[in-house]
């Protein structure tokens, strides 16, 4: 280093300034927590690499600070934390080892999987003893904190606040959605920049996607089982940093140009009437667990805070990644919030789903609560309570499933509606042409007028229709393969699910499938789109699934930065018409209310309320009896959403769930004397669709495993 930086205690010791690294004009303060430390050291790298090691302060409860002059943006730094190396106890303290600063809003470099980045001793092959310490030095092979200024020109940015009943989300990758697009600079695609671009948002706002939900943009590393493998983790869901940005996703190169490139990304989808809500993973870190994981930050300042453990000083796992991070500690709360105000405000995010989320509401009983301080502290906060908050409301501990247990304002992924809307349109059709019965249509009523089994006393919008995510099959594949195709994953097929409610129409894959049952299939795909399109709750679609993306089967691609995740944009013709039909859809939503609603529907469809707003018939036109409703061999649907209270149309949905074409009876309603054919899934674009108007009482045929659409005239 040049010169001795100085280094003061500026605030008092009893009131610790902000965590991380703050500039001012005579420096920068740097803030760190290591709870049982009994000394912490700032690691200055110039850019030779050189380390200059500085004291920090103790100040009160486990926080160490201190101002160093003479230094600014674009400096490297990290952390070396002294105290007891008592493992039964959680104190995993290892001088030996450079941490990331929790804070960090830029982190630069990648982990260079060797035994010294461990804190415990591992051999060549990264496994051994975690009790014994291991005292060489991991500077040379981990990456460094990089203090970074606020500085970005925001113009008139303003977020679009998008209602709930207007919201169209789109689950896409940075990457993958702009790897392979052809309008997009080589230089820029699968960037922050590629999603901003000209080409990508014309093809959102063409699709009538209102919100983007991006997978994983913290930064994060890959888990070194998969570099083992020659593999690397696409998903993103190995945390290494909370605040800054995944620099891999940026062409820019530079950890200041990294933030700016993420900043103009939101600005540019913001300016096209687009919010941006970010995938979170505030369950786990990349560290996996004590015994078997890195010491990269967090465990290396205060393994007893930030992480769950047992009497015994092991990860207690509820995520199925190593270690869950430990909600119930003050700091790590802190951390959490500290991190999403940040999105929220200084990079304009517009909303965060929450991944394993049940994780993050676990009490000291290690029972999920609603009533949890975390999920309290987020309806509360005056930032966080106003931007879209998502659960995934499962995780892998015990009662780990809450889907329509999170309190308002949240909305949940309903899995329920996923599961259901599989099992009509594929596995129960397969069992309708073997002669079996399959689950009749009580359930799939249920989820089309909002789940409110579930999700009673929010509303429909709470819940977040999914019927595709990036976790499992694309839609198109699920109509293709019976069983998952993983070999590439190196797990022999053993990762990922096994209960898809797929079909593949009698034959896997595409290699032998006929143009009979590719016609089927394709079928299939429009029936499950447009089910979440005209459902009530708000529609979520697998970006890709509007033109048919496939992963050859594979679903559980998270390690696949390749070809089996990237977008294929050269659309084939069935694609280009898939394509046309999901727009369509979604314009259809958009401009019909009645299938948009903000409350329940009044009234009780089943006992043939006059009044109910929703109204349930059989195939032959009439008001549905409960034991029709409940009679596992129904396999027909006709459901009117009768929208006059709220100056729409009424409209009828026919779902036939048979295994051989039919007729139903379209119903009689007030008001209406016919019913006009708007959509058919037996067509391959909308504008096939012949002009057809059947008398209320007539017979409209219908086409084996199809869904129509009709407006009352």
């Amino acid at each position: 280093m040049p010169h001795t930086p100085t280094v003061t205690a500026r605030t008092s010791l009893d009131a610790p300034p902000q965590l991380g690294a703050m500039v001012d004009d005579a420096g920068v303060e740097f803030s760190v927590y290591a709870g049982a430390a009994t000394s912490v050291e700032l690691c200055l790298f110039d850019d030779a690499g050189g380390e200059q090691r500085i004291p920090l302060f103790e100040h009160a409860h486990g926080m160490w600070a201190g101002h160093v002059a003479g230094i600014g943006v674009g400096q490297f730094y990290g952390f070396r934390a002294h105290g007891a190396w008592d493992p039964t106890r959680g104190h995993r303290y290892n001088p030996a080892k450079l941490l990331l600063d929790p804070y960090a809003r830029g982190v630069v470099g990648e982990i260079d999987w060797r035994p010294e980045v461990f804190g415990h001793s591992v051999g060549d092959d990264l496994s051994g003893d975690a009790d014994v310490r291991d005292d060489r030095d991991s500077a040379p092979y981990v990456p460094r904190s990089v203090v970074v200024g606020n500085g970005f020109d925001w113009g008139d940015d303003r977020p679009p606040h998008i209602p709930w009943d207007r919201t169209v989300l789109y689950e896409t990758h940075v990457r993958g959605l702009t790897e392979q697009l052809p309008e997009v600079p080589e230089h820029l695609r699968g960037t922050y920049a590629g999603v901003a671009h000209p080409a990508t948002i014309a093809h959102l706002s063409r699709l009538g996607v209102t919100t983007v939900e991006l997978l994983p943009v913290h930064a994060f590393t890959s888990e070194p089982q998969l570099v083992q493998r020659g593999l690397t983790n696409y998903w993103g869901y190995n945390t290494l940093g909370f605040f800054a940005p995944h620099a891999a996703y940026a062409s820019a190169t530079s950890p200041q140009e990294v933030i700016h490139e993420f900043k103009g990304m939101v600005k540019l989808l913001h300016a096209a009437g687009i919010e941006v809500i970010l995938d979170v993973v505030y369950n786990h870190t990349c560290e996996q667990g004590s015994g078997t994981g890195a010491t990269l930050s967090w465990r290396g300042l205060s393994s007893e805070t930030y992480y769950r453990l047992d009497e015994r000083g092991a990860d207690v796992d509820v995520t199925g990644c190593g270690n869950t991070l430990d909600m119930r500690h003050q700091e790590t709360v802190r951390m959490a919030l500290d991190s999403l105000r940040y999105w929220a405000t200084e990079m304009r995010i517009d909303g965060f789903r929450f991944d394993l989320a049940p994780a993050l509401a676990r009490g000291l009983d290690d029972a999920f609560h609603p009533d949890h301080p975390f999920l309290m502290a987020l309806r509360t906060d005056p930032v966080l309570s106003r931007v879209k908050l998502i659960s995934e409301p499962w995780d892998l501990g015990s009662h780990g499933w809450r889907t329509g247990q999170f309190p308002a304002p949240f909305a949940d992924w309903n899995d329920r509606f996923r599961d259901t809307v599989r099992s009509f349109w594929l596995t129960d059709l397969a069992a309708d042409r073997a002669g079996r019965a399959g689950h009749g249509v009580s359930d799939l009523g249920t989820r089309i007028a909002g789940s409110k089994d579930l999700f009673a006393p929010r509303s429909p919008l709470a819940s977040i229709n999914i019927v595709s995510t990036h976790d499992g099959f694309t839609t198109a594949d699920l109509t293709a393969y019976a069983a998952k195709h993983n070999a590439a994953n190196g797990e022999d097929n053993r990762d990922g699910s096994d209960d898809n409610h797929s079909w593949n129409f009698g034959v896997e894959g595409h290699e032998h499938a006929d143009d009979e049952i590719e016609t089927t299939r394709r079928r299939a795909i429009r029936n499950l789109l447009a089910t979440t399109f005209v459902s009530a709750g708000v529609p979520m679609l697998l970006g890709g699934d509007e033109f048919g993306r496939t992963q050859q089967g594979n679903n559980n691609a998270y390690c696949q930065d390749n070809e089996i995740s990237w977008y294929d944009w050269q659309l084939a013709q069935w694609q280009r018409n898939l394509l046309e039909t999901t727009t369509f859809l979604a314009e259809f939503r958009a401009a019909h209310p009645v299938l948009r609603q903000r409350a329940f529907f009044p009234g009780d469809p089943i006992a043939g309320d006059a009044l109910a707003a929703l109204h349930w018939h059989g195939a032959d036109g009439s008001i549905m009896t409960a034991d029709q409703w409940n009679d596992g061999t129904t396999r027909i649907l006709q459901v009117i959403f009768d929208g006059s209270d709220v100056g729409d149309d009424r409209i009828l949905l026919v779902l036939n769930g048979r295994a051989h074409d039919t007729a139903v009876r379209v119903p009689e309603q007030t008001g209406v004397g016919a019913w006009e054919l708007v959509w058919d899934s037996r067509y391959e674009r909308p504008d096939e669709l012949p002009s057809t108007s059947v008398p209320v009482g007539d017979e409209l045929p219908v086409v084996a495993g199809s869904f129509a659409i009709l407006i009352g005239a």
